[in-house]
């Protein structure tokens, strides 16, 4: 009998999805969910063929000089492979791969519920009913704003920005979007591009960020971009933390330059930032833009689809190193 190729994945994952990699694979897996620390998740790759991470394991350099030479495939369980060191892994002859696709819908929901959370004070409001706080009413009380109508701004128009600009249509904004070319017209849709992102953040109500992290756009929307953005506008972050300075952020919200923000990711995971946290004007979500059951199923898969094709010697279909 032909030994299986040995997989490490590194979190626990959809049943459905253990079931095939266990089917299909000598599977080690974390029944515990435990997240590994550096040292643990090196030893742990040892003996491996493959490994199916997530955005909670960083394949640093280090980690990456590290791992042993029959270790051939990277096939990531997200979109984002910032916790990945894509050269480092080049040089090593490692496949990487990705989950793009997807996740575009669950991701865009959450996108639209931050901005209606933060427009119309969802947080400040659950808070008050849930701790038996409410105990009047006026046509003053918990007045909030409307995003009917108004410039929703997109960020980085890929398959998740398309994706909230539909569902954003349904409220009758206005799409402006910014991205290094212009889309085509089937896939724009009437929304109206900016060359740059300076133009882009001046002319959206709700701007709404979905670029991925890299050295070009990490702390892309830093203290003076945030100010470029118009009096009383909304920032929503489904994309990476690492796109914000927080601490710019905190003071636009402090200042009320910022009407809100909804957010859905943050530099320190988990955890967030308690300075946030404290802010009556920000709805805050742990990380769970993909967290639906369909989305979880269908990433895995694409997971372990890019794996199967890897270790035959094809090409993965969602390669990135």
């Amino acid at each position: 009998m032909t030994a299986r190729h040995r997989l490490l994945v590194t979190r626990k994952l959809s049943p459905e999805v253990e079931a095939r990699a266990a089917r299909d694979y000598d599977a080690v897996f974390n029944p515990g969910d435990r997240t590994f620390t550096t040292e643990e998740l090196i030893a742990a790759c040892q003996d491996m063929d493959a490994v199916l991470p997530c955005h909670s394991e960083a394949f640093t350099a280090q980690v990456i000089a590290a791992l042993p030479e029959r270790l051939r495939v990277i096939a990531n369980h997200s979109v984002g492979v910032d916790h990945v060191d894509l050269e480092a892994a080049r040089a090593r002859g490692i496949i990487v791969t990705n989950t793009p696709d997807v996740l575009s819908d669950a991701t865009a929901e959450i996108a639209i519920l931050c901005m209606l959370g933060a427009a119309r004070r969802g947080a400040e409001g659950h808070r008050l009913v849930q701790e038996g706080k409410w105990d009047s009413w006026s046509p003053s009380f918990m007045v909030g704003s409307q995003v009917s109508g108004k410039r929703f701004g997109i960020l980085g128009m890929g398959g998740v920005g398309q994706a909230a600009a539909a569902r954003a249509r349904g409220f009758e904004m206005e799409i402006h979007y910014h991205n290094r070319k212009p889309l085509p017209e089937v896939q724009a849709k009437g929304a109206i591009y900016h060359e740059t992102p300076e133009s882009l953040i001046a002319s959206s109500d709700v701007l709404s960020l979905h670029c991925p992290a890299t050295p070009q756009t990490r702390g892309i929307m830093n203290a003076e971009r945030i100010a470029m953005m118009p009096e009383g506008a909304i920032l929503v972050n489904t994309a990476r933390g690492a796109l914000v300075d927080e601490g710019a952020l905190i003071a636009a919200l402090k200042s009320r330059h910022l009407f809100a923000a909804g957010l859905d990711v943050f530099q320190t995971e988990p955890g967030g930032n308690p300075e946030l946290s404290a802010l009556d004007n920000v709805f805050l979500l742990p990380h769970i833009g993909s967290a639906t059951f369909e989305t979880r199923i269908a990433m895995g898969n694409r997971a372990l689809d890019n794996l199967d094709a890897a270790l035959r010697g094809e090409a993965p279909r969602d390669r990135v190193a």
